[in-house]
């Protein structure tokens, strides 16, 4: 009995080894347009997000469009509200704002599931409902956010590199909620 015991609780250790994790998963580069991105953040690490189409077709498009044309290549995380969001994707110098979008969310008149919990990417907008153009945001703490939806256009979450979120996230900032020290974008690209 204690042969067999021990015999099944090795099948199950070797097992639980052999399937791969979350944080064990690679990622692999690729230059055709995937549902997955990954933004490499210089000093800080990688996070990599999972993008839905089938909630926010539009906004993901433009972000894949965006992330095609390098344009977030040099940006910056530019506001931080620590267990709230960390904010990126302001247009770099040198470069052309990109078009304004349609805003997917409820109060814009379309249906968007998404909550704003922890780990979610959403876009940044102006008070105008189809103002969001290049700057999203990524979630810190799901309770001081849920008062986002319906209002913003959710549409994506990481799917690793929520550690690199958090070390952004306790980032020294100033009154304006802007890092004391560059938090810059070295490349964000596809990955499969």
């Amino acid at each position: 009995m204690k042969h067999r015991l021990l015999s099944l609780l090795l099948a199950t250790l070797l097992l639980f080894l052999a399937i791969p994790t979350l944080a064990s998963c690679s990622y692999e580069e690729t230059d055709e347009v995937t549902n997955t991105v990954a933004i490499e953040v210089e000093l800080y690490g990688t996070i990599i997000v999972e993008l839905y189409p089938d909630v926010a077709p539009i906004t993901v498009k433009n972000f894949q469009d965006l992330v095609a044309d390098g344009f977030y290549n040099g940006s910056g995380f530019h506001r931080i509200i620590e267990g709230f969001m960390i904010q990126g994707g302001r247009t770099p110098l040198g470069k052309v704002d990109p078009p304004e979008i349609k805003g997917e969310f409820a109060a814009n008149g379309i249906e968007n599931k998404l909550k704003h919990e922890r780990g979610v990417i959403s876009m940044a907008r102006t008070s105008i409902y189809d103002s969001a153009s290049s700057e999203f945001f990524i979630v810190h703490e799901t309770e001081n956010a849920t008062h986002l939806d319906g209002d913003y256009a959710a549409f994506g979450r990481v799917v690793s590199g929520m550690d690199v979120v958090d070390a952004i996230a306790e980032a020294r900032t100033n009154y304006n909620d802007a890092p004391l020290l560059s938090i810059t974008i070295a490349r964000a690209y596809f990955v499969k």
